[in-house]
Order: C-alpha cells, then sequence, then structure tokens
C-alpha cells in the first residue's frame, strides 16, 4: 500500500490516476473545462465535487491533480495544492491565512520576493511583520506570542544558507496556536523535513529541483487537508495562481528520477564545498554539511544532507568576483538554482540587490558571495573549472 512505501516509490507511482485506456505513462489532459451530461449534474457538480470530478482547470485537472497527491505523499502531507510558481505559492499559503490585524514573526534570511510579500504586501493591509534572526533560539521565543498569528521561514535560507532550529521554532509557534508555513526549497523534497519538525504547511517552489531542468515555472502548498483543500484552495482558485496542466505534467514525468538526481547532486556538492573550502582566494564557505557551518549540528540532526547549493565568498570582493565567475567555462551565469546545469549567482547585484543595504549586511550578502548550485555533471570537471576560474582572481 501507498501509505507503506518509501519516497523514492513515491516520487514513481504516488497519486496515479490512469484513464479508461489504460495508459502506463500519466495522462495530460489540456482542457480549461469540463463536460456534464445533464443540466442537474452541472449543478451537482457546483455544489460538491467528487475526487474524480471537475469543474474548471482554475479549480482543478486531472493531471495537476495527480501531482498534487504524488507531491503530498512525497512530502509527508495529506494534501497539496499546485500553483503557477514558487512565489505563487508562497503568496497564496500566506494570503489566505492572514487579515488586517494578525501579526507575522518570520526569519529576516528570506528571499527578496518573500520579504516583499510581507513588508509590502501584507503589511499594507494590516498585517503586522516582526523579523527575527531565524538561527537564534532565544530571538524566536521572545518574538513570537499570544497575539502570533502565524510563522514563516526557510528551512534553510537562500542565498546564505543559515539553517533554523525548526522543532524548535515549530514547538513555540504551536504553544501560542499560530501556524507554521515553510520555504522548503533549499532542503529539497528528497531531503525535507518539515514535517517530522511540525511544520503545519511547507511551500516548495517545484520550478527547482522538481523540473530540474530549466523549463518549467512551479510551486506547491502541502498540507492538512483542512487548510489545503479550505482557505487555501479557495484563495487560490479564485485568485488565479493556479498550475496549468502541461506544467504539472512535465513536473511528474520529472519526479521519476527526482532521488536519482538530487542525490548526486548533493554528494557533488559536497565535494565541492569540501574543495572550495581549502582554497586560498576564498574567504569562507557556507554549506550545513561542513563541520565550519555556524549551524552545522542543527543541520545534521534535521537531515543527512545539505542539498544541493553552496555558498561562498571570494577575497578581493566584487571585482575579484566578477573576473572569477566571468572566467568559468563551464558553470552558467543565471539567477535560478537546483537545475541539472551547475549555475552560479552573485546575490547581491541579481537576485537580492533591491535589499536596503543594510539588510545586506546583516544577511551578510556582501559584493563577494557567490550561490553555487551544484548540478549533474562530472564533479571533477566542476573542480577543475572552478580552480582554473579562480587562478585568474
Amino acid at each position: 500500500m501507498s501509505e507503506n512505501w518509501k519516497k523514492r516509490t513515491r516520487l514513481v507511482h504516488g497519486g496515479i490516476r490512469r484513464s479508461q485506456y489504460g495508459e502506463v505513462s500519466e495522462a495530460i489532459f489540456l482542457t480549461q473545462g469540463f463536460v456534464y451530461d445533464t443540466a442537474e449534474a452541472a449543478e451537482a457538480r457546483f455544489i460538491e465535487t467528487g475526487p474524480d470530478e471537475f469543474i474548471y482547470a482554475r479549480y482543478g485537472n486531472p493531471t495537476v491533480r495527480m501531482f498534487e497527491n504524488r507531491m503530498a505523499q512525497v512530502m509527508g502531507y495529506e494534501d497539496a495544492f499546485a500553483c503557477a510558481s514558487g512565489m505563487a505559492a508562497v503568496n497564496g499559503a500566506l494570503m489566505a491565512l492572514l487579515k488586517g490585524g494578525d501579526k507575522v514573526v518570520a526569519s529576516r534570511a528570506l528571499f527578496g520576493s518573500c520579504l516583499y510579500v510581507l513588508e509590502q504586501v501584507l503589511a499594507r493591509f494590516g498585517v503586522g511583520i516582526t523579523l527575527v534572526d531565524g538561527t537564534d533560539n532565544a530571538a524566536w521565543d521572545a518574538a513570537i506570542d499570544e497575539e502570533t498569528t502565524l510563522v514563516f521561514l526557510e528551512g534553510i535560507s537562500n542565498p546564505t544558507l543559515e539553517v533554523v532550529d525548526l522543532k524548535h521554532v515549530c514547538d513555540r509557534a504551536h504553544a501560542v496556536g499560530a501556524l507554521v508555513v515553510v520555504d522548503d526549497a533549499m532542503a529539497t523534497p528528497v531531503f525535507a523535513y518539515s514535517k517530522d519538525c511540525g511544520a503545519d504547511l511547507c511551500v516548495v517552489s517545484t520550478t527547482k529541483h522538481v523540473d530540474g531542468q530549466g523549463r518549467m515555472l512551479g510551486g506547491i502548498i502541502c498540507g492538512s487537508q483542512e487548510l489545503v483543500r479550505g482557505p487555501i484552495e479557495t484563495y487560490v482558485k479564485h485568485t488565479g495562481g493556479a498550475m496549468n496542466p502541461f506544467s504539472a505534467w512535465t513536473h511528474l514525468k520529472s519526479l521519476d528520477m527526482l532521488d536519482l538526481r538530487v542525490r548526486a547532486q548533493a554528494a557533488a556538492a559536497m565535494q565541492v564545498a569540501e574543495w572550495l573550502e581549502a582554497h586560498p582566494k576564498v574567504n569562507y564557505v557556507r554549506y550545513p554539511q561542513l563541520p565550519s557551518h555556524p549551524q552545522h549540528a542543527v543541520a545534521m540532526r534535521q537531515s543527512p544532507s545539505g542539498g544541493t547549493v553552496i555558498a561562498f565568498d571570494v577575497k578581493g570582493g566584487k571585482e575579484a568576483c566578477f573576473t572569477f565567475l566571468n572566467a568559468l567555462e563551464l558553470f552558467t551565469i543565471s539567477n535560478n538554482f537546483a537545475d541539472a546545469k551547475s549555475i552560479v549567482t552573485h546575490p547581491a547585484t541579481t537576485t537580492h540587490q533591491r535589499l536596503p543595504q543594510e539588510q545586506k549586511d546583516a544577511l551578510q550578502i556582501g559584493p563577494g558571495l557567490v550561490r553555487l548550485s551544484v548540478g549533474l555533471e562530472d564533479t571533477g570537471d566542476l573542480i577543475a573549472d572552478l580552480e582554473q576560474a579562480l587562478d585568474r582572481v
């Protein structure tokens, strides 16, 4: 039975639904709407839909539902709602659960667009936002009080790979009746631990490891059936943030190999991180599995892997860093991560360039910082490319 399957099996078989033709590969249903035999059947469908009944693609679709069911099983939750992008999932989860007068406590180490949703969108509608140092349990304890409605954080932060003691935060939040929403993009679906630590909802940018090949945008919100099929489905389906069937089908086909891909990438990332840490032109390396990582003990308690992304600081600041980046031959300069191709990003001038300088300083997003996403190339080739590029600095 599926409840006893291991994660790799769920990635291949979870949520399967077949048409009357009995196809082996998951079917793609490219349709906006659905047909009813009678007016009475249409009326009944709009009152209540069964597990194999659909109304409109913005509300649900057989291909999308397969993807939702599979991801829920993989992440360990009861249900899931697929969205058009990772940020559509973040926005959908937060907007569906919050109203004016509520209080959110969040880690300060968040992706720039997540900070925008909190500080520019939710705050504009009267939601109180408190940001804390996510690595400081005492800071969470002080900020989370009886007025707190929701806690939001990245389990592993982008781009500096800070690691939050998630079980501590969940225990503290639940003690005052607050919900916990975790952005799990960096942890990867293979090594995710949000459910194990007690998070009520986890949000995943499926653009990243799930697609993993630079093709499709996507996001998903995983949680209890009560939350997902209640306020979250209601908000997302009415505001148009649902995933399209082709993206869902592409994601389903990518899930077959996700475990193999991510484990290979994570193993290579560890080798690359160790090599970088020994290089004289690198100030420091941040990778959760390295003993030098400030939250190494917490990271290893929560997950056996540090994921597929490394952060490191090149000596000499922006000019030296750009020299290094421009000399790379195998790595691709882009602003995505978790792709089959290895990618380098300069967060201070791209993904996080809109942050005020004081926030960059607090998060250690300096002029020499590089976010490196390890792909599926030969590890020796990756290290050789890093070496020749660092030689130019």
